[in-house]
């Protein structure tokens, strides 16, 4: 069972960060590109397709499935290891209270003021978001790479 749970934590968590890292390098790069105007509601329309069943599974479960793997006691566990699970359970919750606390409050102002009446200009929705947004992605991407890494680490 204790394997098991380790190799979910590890797909799990390379899910999660696989899809940060895409996000990263070339989503929003390629929506830096875009007029304002086709900006805010290309973005708006990305953030009502992300939260579907299967993302919320991965989401979740990239912190589910490292804590399982430490309540299983496994005899020949390592401290080394326990101890590189535990920081990837941490930088995956790390990662995921970023996402709660700042990506989320601001998707959420996007779709806002996507669909305010009277329109705020694009302008000023993108400058109020696209910054802001990128900063904390950039460190939760990071805290998520580094969550898969030792979790992975914790693996082998």
């Amino acid at each position: 069972m204790a394997t098991l749970l380790l190799a979910l934590a590890v797909i799990f968590t390379g899910l999660y960060a696989g899809m940060m890292l895409i996000f990263q390098t070339g989503i929003m790069p390629g929506l830096a590109r875009l007029p304002d105007e086709h900006f805010v509601p290309a973005m708006t329309r990305i953030n009502e397709t992300v939260p579907r069943p299967l993302f919320v599974t991965v989401f979740l479960g990239l912190m589910a499935f490292p804590a399982a793997a430490l309540a299983v006691p496994v005899d020949g566990r390592t401290d080394t290891q326990r101890w590189l699970l535990i920081a990837g359970l941490v930088c995956a919750v790390v990662n995921n209270l970023i996402t709660i606390a700042g990506n989320i409050p601001l998707n959420n102002a996007l779709a806002a003021a996507d669909s305010a009446s009277p329109a705020v200009p694009a302008s000023e929705v993108r400058a109020a978001f696209e910054s802001p947004w990128n900063r904390l992605h950039l460190i939760r991407t990071l805290f998520i790479i580094a969550s898969f890494a030792l979790v992975v680490s914790a693996a082998l």
